[in-house]
């Protein structure tokens, strides 16, 4: 492939960059996924240009006054970012409460906010999170949620989805109310559990309307075990813009081969898209196992992958990491590595709808860097890592491995990380440490 030639900046016509992206930042050295080694000049919060390695000035691109900032990836292997769309952020980090889940708006928007960088530091730049409203909660932990998002602007782009419980009959007169209370309030995605209530079809008929009622995609959860519903489900969101997608859909693994073959053929045909939850499921849906993912993309479904729970009772060991959901995808369901990637950025990000995003110049700037050379590697020993959100470094993990009372790394010349990055004979690059410690390091402090 050609190295991306230099941009204009973007016109008038682009989406504004807001005033914390930087004028230019030139990310050097880094590594991409075909084996080119290459610097990308950032700017506007779009990538404006790629080429090899020691070839890109600062360019006339950086407003007066502007600082021209640079980031070393040597080491690196350059990605675009992973994306979330999967979250329960009301509920995240909250295992640990004795006693049912407080829904304080305070409290709310505390976890709401660590879990959204926790779900950053590891590489997402976008997140999609699933709000309970209705029953004790009301619309207090979307207003926490959405005070959150406000508050995590220019870090992570955050998207709620609300979930009201009930729909049908008397008792989801309440429900069907506060849906449409929660979409006016800002909630961009309608949602819920058609599984949960007694009238699963009446449910998923109430969702579509509020949703094509106000132009709204629709997320629902479902585990997808009964073929009947799942064929009506995908007969009633057939066609429906901006889209429908669900999850986590592991009821289809537990279903005869033929049967979850016709049904992955039917919500294919509808254009609807899954989000499997290969880190475990959450506490609405959660009855085991994966979706599965290489017969859905067989049939031409969109699959993406995302967290669940993150560190509730549902999963109260949650990581919120989207590239352990790829290598777990990888190693247990026999995914590509490049596949299982895609499912956790490119797949995860049109989830979401939002923009494509190539290392390439014109595309946004949403890209994490991890320590390793090759995107197997990167998914074996995913430590060290920087993450560009519109343009700018927003997060950076660094990890630095100690042996102790050891010479046999350094004697026998072993990478640092993956293959092909070797000691360099000084502490936390690798070598000897001081007292005779043996350092391995996975990155340098710092980044």
């Amino acid at each position: 492939m050609p190295d991306s030639q230099p941009q204009p900046s973007p016109s008038s016509s682009d989406p504004p960059s807001g005033p914390d992206e930087p004028g230019t930042l030139l990310l050097c050295g880094a590594r991409l996924m075909d084996g080119r080694v290459v610097d990308v000049r950032l700017g506007a919060g779009r990538i404006e240009a790629v080429g090899t390695a020691g070839s890109l000035g600062t360019g006339r691109t950086a407003a007066p006054g502007a600082p021209v900032a640079r980031v070393d990836l040597a080491g690196h292997l350059l990605l675009p970012a992973p994306a979330e769309p999967h979250a329960h952020g009301d509920t995240a980090l909250s295992a640990e409460i004795d006693g049912p889940v407080l829904y304080d708006g305070r409290d709310v928007q505390r976890r709401f906010t660590e879990a959204a960088l926790l779900q950053l530091g590891h590489g997402a730049t976008a997140l999609r999170s699933h709000v309970h409203v209705g029953d004790v909660q009301g619309l207090g932990a979307l207003a926490a949620v959405l005070r959150a998002r406000r508050a995590l602007r220019g870090l992570v782009e955050v998207t709620a989805v609300a979930m009201p419980r009930l729909l049908t009959g008397v008792a989801g007169a309440e429900g069907l109310a506060m849906l449409r209370d929660a979409v006016k309030m800002g909630a961009s995605v309608v949602g819920g559990c058609p599984d949960v209530d007694p009238d699963p079809a009446g449910y998923v008929e109430a969702v579509l309307d509020i949703a094509s009622e106000h132009g709204c995609p629709v997320d629902l959860h479902t585990d997808a075990d009964d073929p009947a519903r799942l064929a009506r489900l995908a007969a009633m969101a057939g066609g429906l813009r901006p889209g429908v997608t669900l999850g986590p859909c592991a009821g289809l693994s537990r279903l005869p081969a033929p049967v979850a073959s016709r049904a992955a053929d039917q919500l294919a045909a509808a254009g609807v898209g899954v989000v499997a939850l290969p880190q475990g499921g959450c506490g609405t849906v959660d009855a085991g196992g994966t979706a599965p993912v290489r017969l859905l993309r067989s049939a031409g479904v969109r699959v993406a992958a995302g967290s669940g729970a993150l560190r509730d009772v549902s999963n109260p060991v949650g990581r919120g990491d989207p590239l352990e959901a790829a290598y777990l995808l990888a190693s247990r369901d026999g995914v590509r590595a490049e596949d299982a990637y895609d499912a956790v950025s490119g797949a995860a990000r049109a989830a979401l709808g939002l923009p494509e995003v190539r290392v390439e110049a014109g595309f946004p700037a949403e890209l994490l860097a991890v320590r390793g050379e090759t995107l197997a590697g990167v998914l074996s020993l995913a430590y060290t890592r920087i993450v560009v959100h519109r343009g700018r470094v927003v997060a950076r993990t660094s990890a630095v491995r100690e042996f102790c009372g050891s010479a046999t790394g350094a004697a026998l010349d072993l990478p640092r990380q993956g293959r092909g990055s070797r000691f360099r004979g000084r502490r936390g690059r690798g070598g000897l440490g001081r007292r005779g410690v043996a350092v391995w390091g996975l990155g340098r402090r710092g980044g």
